[in-house]
């Protein structure tokens, strides 16, 4: 770094704060170590830094579906937004597996990363104790509070109201909903929304015509198939994300019931993939760039010195497609 000031004449300093983003350096001053970096073929040692500082340049992104479009569109944006620091995200996939999120919370605690973002799908709040006490940031994204950890959680409630009222419009009286697993962290606030909401579209969720499953393709075609076995079968259908609803418009499929035609079907996020089925999936779209920027700003202001816990709400917005 001193080789590299000496080139640019300036400070050590100056290179340190072009390197890490913490202050501010002139577009001129800037270009004159960057020239210099490229000149001498400067890297910078991450290594040793982290051993200087104590903490690596890392922040871990744990999901529990890598494969979700939803999280690897909230992997790009927190990468984004987070780069200009020197940060750099490692995307940990969980497979919804309690074992798997503490595993790599401790992998986190061990390396004194930066900072955790985290979707629980079976973690308690209390499993995130000691990356508190070691001053780990983490932020949760989640549909409910997870104690005293930051919090992005989605505003749903307008759009829910929504896509019932759009089912109301279509002549649909009795709804169903392919859910998360029972044991899921913080239940289903998707499914308790419907519930509560649905009355006041004349209608109900009775608990015959909830299905459970993972938050997966294969259960909601298995999902959809058990609720068109049952005896009085509904004619709409809500899905906790829009994994299942494919796997519910796989299933349809192969079972000759015409969407929107016998069965309306509504989604949740609205993955890239909604608009691309046929039909186009009508869905509750949860802006997963938005929830990323919103982590991103929750960790920039612990890195800052906030120390109170903060929630940011992301409003979710009602699509209306062709499966309803």
């Amino acid at each position: 770094m001193s080789d590299v000031a000496r080139a640019a004449g300036v400070s050590s300093a100056t290179v340190s704060y072009v390197l890490s983003g913490k202050r501010p350096v002139a577009p001129q001053t800037r270009e004159a170590v960057e020239a210099a970096i490229a000149e001498l073929g400067f890297a910078v040692n991450t290594a040793a830094r982290s051993l200087r500082t104590g903490r690596s340049s890392m922040v871990a992104l744990i999901v529990p579906d890598i494969a979700n479009p939803f999280f690897a569109q909230l992997a790009a944006t927190l990468q984004e937004e987070l780069r200009g620091l020197g940060i750099h995200i490692l995307v940990c996939n969980t497979r919804a597996r309690r074992d798997e999120e503490r595993a790599l919370l401790a992998e986190a605690l061990q390396q004194r990363f930066a900072g955790v973002v985290i979707t629980p799908f079976r973690l308690l709040p209390r499993d995130l104790d000691a990356l508190h006490q070691a001053g780990i940031p983490v932020v949760v994204s989640a549909d409910v509070p997870f104690g005293s950890a930051d919090l992005v959680v989605p505003e749903a409630k307008a759009a829910t109201r929504q896509a019932l009222e759009k089912v109301k419009a279509a002549r649909r009286r009795r709804i169903a909903m392919i859910a998360g697993p029972r044991d899921a962290t913080g239940g289903d606030p998707r499914l308790e929304l419907l519930r509560t909401l649905a009355p006041q579209f004349g209608t109900s969720l009775p608990r015959e015509l909830v299905v459970r499953g993972e938050h997966s393709r294969e259960a909601g075609a298995a999902g959809f198939a058990e609720l068109m076995s049952r005896r009085y079968r509904p004619d709409a259908v809500f899905c906790a994300n829009d994994v299942i609803a494919i796997g519910a418009m796989d299933k349809a499929s192969e079972l000759g019931i015409d969407i929107p035609g016998e069965v309306a079907l509504v989604g949740h996020d609205d993955a890239f993939f909604a608009s691309l089925v046929r039909p186009q999936l009508t869905t509750i779209r949860y802006p997963a760039d938005e929830v990323g920027r919103a982590a991103a700003r929750l960790l920039k202001e612990r890195f800052e010195g906030r120390s109170v816990r903060r929630t940011v709400q992301v409003k979710a917005e009602f699509i209306a497609r062709a499966s309803v």
